[in-house]
Order: C-alpha cells, then structure tokens, then sequence
C-alpha cells in the first residue's frame, strides 16, 4: 500500500490492524467514533459496539486472557465508565496485547467536560503514548501491542479531537498486518483472579514494571529531543507538538511519544540546556507539576490557559508577544444555536413536556438540545444514563412526594447505563416516569447501530432487545408506547403515566428522520388565517420562521412532520392538496 491521507482515528484503525489484532471493541463517542467503523472494515477483525465502555474494556480483557491482541476505543468520558475493570487490568497485566484508545476533547466540541485523561494513565500506573499526527497515530498504536506484551501491561494511546479528525500522510508499515498467532490459553488464577491475596501479590509487580518502564522512557526513541536555540527550551506531546514547531521554530524541544512514565533525565537534560523551559500542554499541567516537583524552573499554566484547545497564535501571542488578529463580527448578528433536525420526533415530546409544565432530568444525546429555547424543557444532564437516577433521587428528596419531574433518556443511552437505574426505581418504590426516546439508533454519533436495532456493527441480522419486555423484565407494569407525532396521545399518556402512583416507563418510538427518510411534501401558511401567536414557533422547527408577524414554512427544509399543523388552533397551517377542515378546539388544548 503506497502513501495515503487518513485521519488521525483511521491511522488508529490501521496501526491496530497492522498490529495483528483479533478483536476490537468500544461504544461510540465523538471524537473517537470512526476508529471502530474503520477497523470493522477489514474482516480479519472481530469488531461489535459493545453496550458501553465498561464492557467494551471487559471484551478485550477476555480477549487477551485467550491469547489474542484486542483494542478498546472511547471518548474521555468513556474511561470513566471503564476505570473500573481498567485499573484492575493493570494488576492482572495481560497475555494477548490490550491497548486502550482514548479520544480526549479539549475545547468541548462534542462533550460535557474536558478532562484529562493523561492522569489515568499515571493512576493506573500504565504507560501512555501521545500521536502528534496520523502517521504517529497509526504507528504508535502497532507499537502499542507490543509494548504491552513485553511488559506484560495494558498501554493507553491518548488522542484528541484535532488528532482524531485531522488527516496527514501516512506510510503503512510492510508487510501490511503481521501474524500473531494467539498463544494456547492458560490457567492462571494467581494472575488474572483478583481476590485479595493474589492482587497483594500483583501490586508489587506494577511497582516493578513502572520503575522499567521509566527506565524504557529515557531511552525510547518516541521521546527525542530536537536541538534548537539554547535560549528556549520547551516541553510538549501530542497536537500541542504541532504548533509548538510552527510558532517556535527556533526552540530546543523535548517531543515526548511515551509520555507516562515521565522521563525526567530527559527533562533535566533539556532544562540544562536551555536559559529559559516552557511546558506547552493543553489542559491540566501534567507535565508542568512533575517538572517542578522534581525542583525544574518551568513556566506553563501561567502564560497558557488551563481550558480549551490551545493554538499557534495563542503561543505566539503568550510567548512572543504578538498580537493575535481578530476579526470584528457585527454585534446584531443573531446567535445559530444547534437545534433539532426538523421532522424529529424528539420534538414533540419536549413542546409536550413544555405544556404540561414539568421539569425534566436529561441525558447524553442530540436531545439534549431539548434544553435550549424555544423548548427549554432539560434540567439536568450529567452523564450517560444519569437521568434516570437523578429523577429518583429528586424524588426521594420529595419525601417520596409526587412530582412533575420526568426522565429522558435515549434509546443507545438506555442500554448503555439506563437499565441498572430504573431497577433502582422499582427497587426503591418509586413512582417517577421514564420516558425513552427511541429512535432506533445511536443518533448523536452518526447513527451506529445498538442491541435494540437488530443489526451489528459488521451488518449481520440478530433478534432487537424487545424495550418493552426488557422494562416489564426489571419489575415496571406501566409501560406504554406511542407515536410521538401523535401529539394529543401523547400528551394524555403523559400525563396519566405522571399521575400514577407507582413507576412508568413511556416509549416515544419513532425512527430518526436521517434513517427513516419519512419525508411528505412540505407545509404551507395561509396568511389570511395566522395571526402570528407563535405557536408553532415554539416548537423550535428550524423550517419556521415568523415574518411581518406570520408564520412562513421553508419549503426546502420542511419535511411534511405535521407537528405544526398539529399545535396550530387557526387552521392556518395546511397540507397543498388537501381538503382543510377546521380542528376540534380539543384537539389543540
């Protein structure tokens, strides 16, 4: 295969490849979420989206017991969810190589936080390797497995969202996947069976494999140091490196590949160097604190921002005082906040919620964005599943009273880390209502598909989870499910299932508009008969607008949903063609 141009999570696909692994695993979260779709390209990989991240890691753990290399791949976040098998593995170490992959995200692109996942790797005391390009990206993580092996650890590849999604030449190894034959399985309770005095047996080891592996830092050709002006030295991994180059084209640089163990002779050598040390770091000082803990002068966080994505301009700006140039944007340009495709049914339920007044516990998906204006009908949202479990305890902080406070939560996320919650609601006693919007796929991501869709991530067919057996299964009798567009159905189930004084789970089912592609002719306005209330407007279509106080329908972006139509009490809205006839006022109460 000659030089090609991938992304920074297509190199990952083809360094894991190339690397001879047999499984790969991971749920989807962007930025990481093509790794696993590239991967699953080539047959002789066992790929599957696994229900979430913790299982995924525990996927490639049985892997490896087996004898076979296995990747995991997540975002930031998905490492929190996976910590716990994570931090055990380190003890157990490995047979078959695992490397875990994580897509950090500084700037909070796509995330509800921008923490640094580099301190997991020094807590689990496991190495870390930071691509600063595509070409590291998929040449560190083929080096990767065999890291692991001869150390016998799991190794953390650390990228970020501007490796992740940036694309740069890449020349894969040859031969283009080498053969690793999976070792015979063995029975080894001491190593892999964490009972207490096994794992005291192992901890000694890690404390072991990380003094070698400091050792293995100094002297790894990942870390090198580039000779520049004695003047200004500096310290840098990952994209961080790129720009670093590019505003400091004079500097002595330290580039560090294996960032964790810190090598700190190497970091002496360079500060002896030089007149003055900088660390260049996006996030947490994580090198910094190491420098001046071992008693190096060093300047970091006091000239870079501990939050955001840094930049060549920002550096320059910090380092050599030029003024970074700005654009001046007029100040009555109108904010374009992110909304909700128009012909999602997600919609309907949040303008539902909005008039029956209740206060709403969300979840991670593109729902989320229920929270915005016109709709405004989130509360909450944390993380991945949370919204059943801060709904209970809004309850249980009610004395068991009950509220007008409802759950939200999406299809994905509900077998991702919604269904221990709702147990935790039966369990508890509760009356509070679930309301899970299926839309039949993992839509925030780019639509992979999930246990519910009937289909994995290589296409084959298998039997769907059945949702509503699934929530009768843990102990809830109240399941209901209805077509979301059906706007008054919905509205009274609603406000029944809130009423009833026992759990409830609502299913809002419809499929994703971008799949289903259930598009009808667009709708029309009869000027004559609106009187510009703004009713429709309130459900945040983004096909409506008000003009010369009318509503007006974007006929290029409607897709014929009829919601409009539906809250509308005029009959102002209609469908071309179709006989119009006025609507039961109850109908639009």
């Amino acid at each position: 295969m000659d030089k090609t141009v991938l992304s920074g999570n297509e190199a990952i696909a083809r360094g894991a490849y190339e690397a001879g692994v047999a499984v790969g695993t991971a749920y989807p979260g962007t930025p990481s979420t093509e790794i696993l779709e590239n991967l699953a390209r080539y047959p002789e990989v066992d790929c599957n989206w696994s229900a979430n991240e913790k299982v995924a890691l525990e996927v490639a753990i049985g892997a490896s017991i087996e004898g076979a290399r296995a990747v995991a791949c997540m975002k930031h976040v998905g490492v929190n969810v996976a910590a716990d098998p994570l931090l055990t593995l380190s003890y157990t170490g490995v047979r078959g190589g695992v490397v875990l992959v994580c897509a950090d995200d500084p700037g909070m692109h796509s995330s509800q936080n921008e923490q640094d996942n580099r301190h997991y790797a020094r807590m689990a005391k496991i190495p870390l390797l930071e691509p600063s390009d595509s070409q590291e990206a998929r040449d560190f993580t083929a080096y990767a497995f065999e890291l692991s092996e001869r150390y016998d650890t799991p190794v953390m590849v650390r990228s970020t969202t501007r490796i992740s999604h940036s694309r740069g030449i890449v020349s894969p190894a040859a031969p283009q996947r080498i053969t690793v034959p999976k070792k015979d399985y063995q029975k080894d309770a001491p190593k892999f069976v964490m009972l207490p005095g096994y794992a005291r047996m192992r901890h000694p080891l890690v404390e072991e494999r990380i003094e070698r592996l400091t050792e293995e830092a100094e002297n790894n050709p990942l870390n090198r140091l580039e000779k520049g002006s004695s003047k200004l030295g500096v310290l840098c991994s990952g994209v961080a490196y790129q720009y670093v180059k590019e505003a400091l084209p004079e500097a002595t640089i330290l580039k560090l590949g294996l960032s964790h163990p810190f090598p700190l002779k190497l970091a002496k050598e360079l500060s002896d160097s030089v007149e003055e040390l900088l660390v260049v770091e996006e996030l947490d000082p994580f090198f910094e604190e190491q420098l001046r803990a071992a008693g190096i002068k060093v300047k970091g966080k006091e000239l870079f921002p501990a939050t955001g994505e840094l930049s060549v301009e920002i550096i320059r700006e910090k380092v050599l005082n030029e003024k970074r140039e700005t654009i001046a944007v007029p100040g009555d340009l109108p904010p374009r906040p992110p909304v909700m495709c128009p012909g999602c049914s997600h919609r309907a339920v949040f303008y539902t919620l909005k008039r029956l007044k209740l206060e709403v516990m969300g979840d991670i998906g593109c729902y989320t964005l229920g929270a915005l204006a016109p709709l405004e009908r989130i509360d909450s949202c944390i993380c991945m599943g949370a919204s059943v479990g801060t709904a209970l305890g809004r309850e249980k902080a009610n004395a068991g009273a009950a509220s007008h406070t409802v759950a939200v939560i999406g299809d994905s996320t509900f077998y991702h880390s919604g269904i221990t919650p709702l147990l935790d609601i039966v369990y508890s006693k509760s009356a509070a209502t679930v309301i899970i919007l299926d839309n039949r796929t993992t839509a925030m991501t780019g639509h992979q598909d999930h246990p519910g869709t009937g289909t994995t991530l290589q296409g084959e067919e298998i039997t769907p989870v059945d949702l509503e057996a699934l929530c009768r299964a843990v102990g809830v009798k109240r399941v209901t499910t209805v077509n979301p567009f059906e706007m008054k159905k919905l509205q009274e189930i609603i406000k029944e299932e809130v009423a009833a004084e026992e759990a409830s789970v609502v299913i809002a089912r419809r499929p994703c508009i971008l799949l289903s592609r259930d598009i009808h002719p667009p709708l029309e306005v009869d000027a004559d008969k609106c009187n510009g209330c703004e009713n429709c407007i309130q459900l945040g279509c983004p096909a409506l607008s008000l003009v010369n106080d009318k509503a007006r329908i974007d006929s290029a972006v409607c897709n014929g949903c009829d919601l409009c139509l539906q809250v509308c009490r005029r009959d102002a809205i209609y469908r071309p063609g179709e006989q119009t006839s006025p609507t039961e006022e109850g109908d639009k109460k």
